[in-house]
C-alpha cells in the first residue's frame, strides 16, 4: 500500500487540514480477531496521509462504550478507549507503538518484543500533534450511548526516536492499527489487518502490513 503525500500543508490550519483528510478514502479497523471471547466490535476507520515532514492519521470511532480515565501520557492507555498505530522501518524487527486514547492521552514506545519497552520522553510526545473532538485531556467515568469521537495526529518523522528519520518521503515500513479498550464494561480488540494469536495480542510485527510513504 502506498502513503499518499500531499505538500504544503500547514498541520495547524484546521480548515487545510480537513479538505487533505477528504481527499483520503477510509480504511476499516473491523478484524475481529478473537470473537468467542471479545465479540463487541464498534466501527471504527482510518485515514492516512503524510506531508513529508508530518504523518496525518485519523481515526474515526463510533462505539457504544466510551471512557477516559488514564490522564498521563505513557500511563495505561490500552486500557481506555484507544487507539493504536504500530510501525516498523523496512524489515526491521524493532517497532514503534502511538496508542492513544479518545482525549489524546499517549503512550509513545520502541521495543523488539512486549516486555522491552523503551518509552519516549515527554519532550518528544509533545511533538505529536493530537487533535481530538472529545475535550482534549478531559479525564470522564464510561458512559454509554451513540458516541462518536475522532482523533488526529500530526507525527514528525523525529518521534520515531530511535532513528535518524527526518522526512517521510520515500519511506518503507509495516504497520497494523488497532482499536481497543481493555478496561471497558465490553473490552474489545480490532485490529486493520487479522492478528493470528490465541489471545489478544497486538504486539506482533508478523502480522504488519508493508506499505510505502510516497515520494
Amino acid at each position: 500500500m502506498e502513503i499518499r503525500k500531499i505538500e504544503g500543508l500547514d498541520p495547524e490550519n484546521p480548515s487545510a487540514v480537513e479538505a487533505a483528510f477528504a481527499q483520503i478514502a477510509p480504511r476499516p479497523i473491523a478484524c475481529c480477531n478473537w470473537p468467542d471471547a471479545f465479540p463487541y466490535a464498534p466501527q471504527v476507520r482510518f485515514r492516512m496521509f503524510h506531508t513529508g515532514k508530518r504523518l496525518m492519521l485519523r481515526f474515526e470511532v463510533a462505539e457504544n462504550y466510551t471512557a477516559a480515565r488514564v490522564t498521563q501520557d505513557n500511563g495505561e492507555v490500552w486500557t481506555d478507549s484507544c487507539v493504536e498505530f504500530f510501525l516498523a522501518l523496512g524489515d526491521e524487527t524493532g517497532y514503534y507503538n502511538f496508542e492513544t486514547t479518545c482525549i489524546g492521552r499517549m503512550l509513545l514506545g520502541f521495543r523488539h518484543t512486549h516486555a522491552d519497552a523503551v518509552h519516549a520522553p515527554q519532550e518528544l510526545i509533545d511533538t505529536v500533534r493530537r487533535t481530538t473532538t472529545l475535550p482534549y485531556g478531559i479525564p470522564f467515568e464510561e458512559h454509554e450511548g451513540d458516541n462518536r469521537w475522532s482523533v488526529t495526529l500530526a507525527i514528525p518523522p523525529e518521534a520515531l526516536f530511535r532513528h535518524q528519520l527526518k522526512d517521510w518521503s520515500g519511506v518503507e515500513a509495516r504497520i497494523n492499527l488497532y482499536k481497543c479498550g481493555d478496561n471497558l464494561s465490553h473490552p474489545h480488540f480490532l485490529s486493520w489487518r487479522p492478528v493470528q494469536t490465541e489471545k489478544p495480542d497486538f504486539h506482533r510485527p508478523e502480522y504488519f502490513e508493508k506499505v510505502v510513504f510516497e515520494k
